[in-house]
């Protein structure tokens, strides 16, 4: 999530003297900041202590209307990846029986997510001052967004208005939970679910989204100079992808395979659908990637653009691996191959160039689909719609390789705080830590996820009765059926 810095200016007290108007100069200047998205106070001067010596333009504190515009469309694409995208995509896979709890349990972590964002969530992970936990929790300044106004937040975007940006975030706070739902579709009851997700983002989520996107974050190598890991995660390959993708194997594991996995077919019931959940989420993605630069600027450019180029050679990548170990190539295997390029490209694209974009689409072609298609084979975990392969292993390579290919001429922002790990070289030493960040990563999401899955056992359990997952959720668990044809 590409922050802007912090606006370390301090507006003195209404009761104070009047300040002097700024200069025309200086007005211009903040002006133009606009344009540049940079801090518009940057050029008026202050005083010892911070603050402004004239009085503040009109255009210190508040939001840009393209810059915001941009945000609170960004934000209504990336909930339109959720409802109805995620929903349309996994509910095509699933058998008909199923296709309403799959809507029902987006529709269901949609609110929950909500509701623990404006809570606490939010705050958790961007407040700022002293945290609960230095570098992993966040704290409740802005709990119940109290505080959280129209005007900006410097810490983040100069130009976007706090309560946007906080909308936005909410969003991919909804759809990280829900990418888990493919792992363990059709078999896990909507109860147990609601009370694992709301206690996987307490655990899980909230902390890592503080630990990469905070502005104290222990692993927010761009804008955060006191952190321990200089790590980059320009859209969330590692909150989003990698926490999501590693959970969903230890829940399905845990859980245990459908029943009749490997006896009878299992095939998706509507791969048309499939199809219109995918073009959704691809359009989509667009607010997920370009709108992480928190800004309708340069660097949204060649999210916008990289992101682009690696999800269609992706999309064309796996279909034509299938098409060569088994002679022909399918619509799944177009439409797994659009998602597992949007995921790898995700953590890279505000920070790579086309080229390297050319690399990250290849690849996710390439590794996923071995891992869906073989791996998943050889040891035979029941990761029904492929969470794992595509989001786990999707999701780790695009932190490896940004690491690899991230470049200073795609983000000048990259030589803020981290001038000697971005050396554009193969094996910089960016490389590392995106390694230590990958390993956190796994190992927060992998031990959080076992516990609260145990916990939730223990305290209403995980599974439906056999009669119940034979007849399906949809009936069982929401007396409605999708279709009654």
């Amino acid at each position: 999530m590409a922050v802007t810095g912090t606006v370390a200016v301090s507006l003195r007290a209404a009761d104070a003297p009047a300040l002097p108007a700024a200069s025309l100069d200086q007005r211009i200047a903040a002006l133009e900041a606009y344009i540049g998205n940079s801090d518009p106070s940057a050029g008026l001067p202050k005083d010892t202590n911070g603050s402004l010596t004239v009085a503040a333009p009109a255009t210190v504190g508040v939001a840009g209307p393209g810059h915001n515009a941009w945000m609170m469309t960004s934000a209504a694409l990336v909930l339109f990846m959720t409802l109805p995208g995620l929903a349309l995509f996994y509910g095509g896979l699933v058998r008909k029986k199923n296709i309403l709890s799959v809507v029902a349990q987006c529709f269901g972590i949609t609110g929950l997510v909500t509701i623990l964002w404006v809570v606490c969530g939010y705050s958790f992970v961007f407040a700022d001052g002293t945290d609960i936990i230095g570098g992993v929790l966040g704290n409740l300044k802005f709990k119940m967004l109290d505080g959280v106004t129209s005007a900006s937040n410097g810490n983040y975007a100069y130009w976007v208005s706090q309560n946007v940006f906080a909308m936005y975030q909410l969003m991919f706070a909804i759809i990280t939970p829900a990418l888990i739902l493919g792992a363990i579709a059709e078999r896990m009851k909507f109860a147990a679910i609601l009370v694992f997700v709301a206690l996987w983002m307490l655990v899980v989520y909230f902390p890592l989204a503080h630990m990469v996107w905070g502005v104290n974050g222990v692993m927010n190598g761009v804008w955060n100079a006191g952190a321990k890991i200089h790590a980059i995660d320009f859209a969330g390959g590692t909150v989003v992808h990698m926490s999501s993708g590693w959970s969903a194997l230890v829940l399905c594991l845990i859980l245990g395979k459908r029943l009749g996995f490997g006896k009878e077919a299992m095939p998706p019931h509507s791969m048309v659908m499939c199809f219109i959940g995918t073009a959704m989420l691809w359009v989509g993605w667009y607010g997920f990637n370009a709108g992480s630069a928190c800004a309708a600027d340069g660097i949204a450019a060649n999210a916008f653009t990289t992101t682009t180029i690696a999800t269609a050679i992706a999309s064309f990548v796996w279909p034509m691996m299938e098409w060569l170990t088994r002679g022909k190539p399918s619509i799944l295997g177009f439409c797994s191959g659009a998602v597992a390029g949007l995921v790898v490209i995700t953590p890279a694209c505000g920070f790579v160039t086309p080229s390297g974009s050319i690399i990250i689409g290849i690849l996710a072609g390439i590794v996923p689909f071995f891992f869906c298609a073989k791996v998943k084979g050889w040891f035979g975990y029941d990761d029904a719609l492929d969470t794992f392969g595509v989001h786990a292993i999707g999701g780790t390579m695009g932190a490896i390789l940004t690491g690899m290919l991230a470049r200073n001429s795609a983000n000048a922002n990259l030589a803020t705080n981290l001038k000697s790990y971005v050396t554009d070289t193969l094996f910089q030493p960016l490389f590392v830590e995106q390694l230590k960040a990958v390993g956190i990563t796994i190992a927060l999401a992998v031990v959080g996820t076992a516990i609260l899955a145990f916990v939730v056992k223990l305290l209403i359990g995980l599974r439906p009765s056999e009669e119940v997952e034979m007849t399906g959720l949809d009936l069982s668990e929401h007396g409605e059926e999708g279709y009654h044809s």
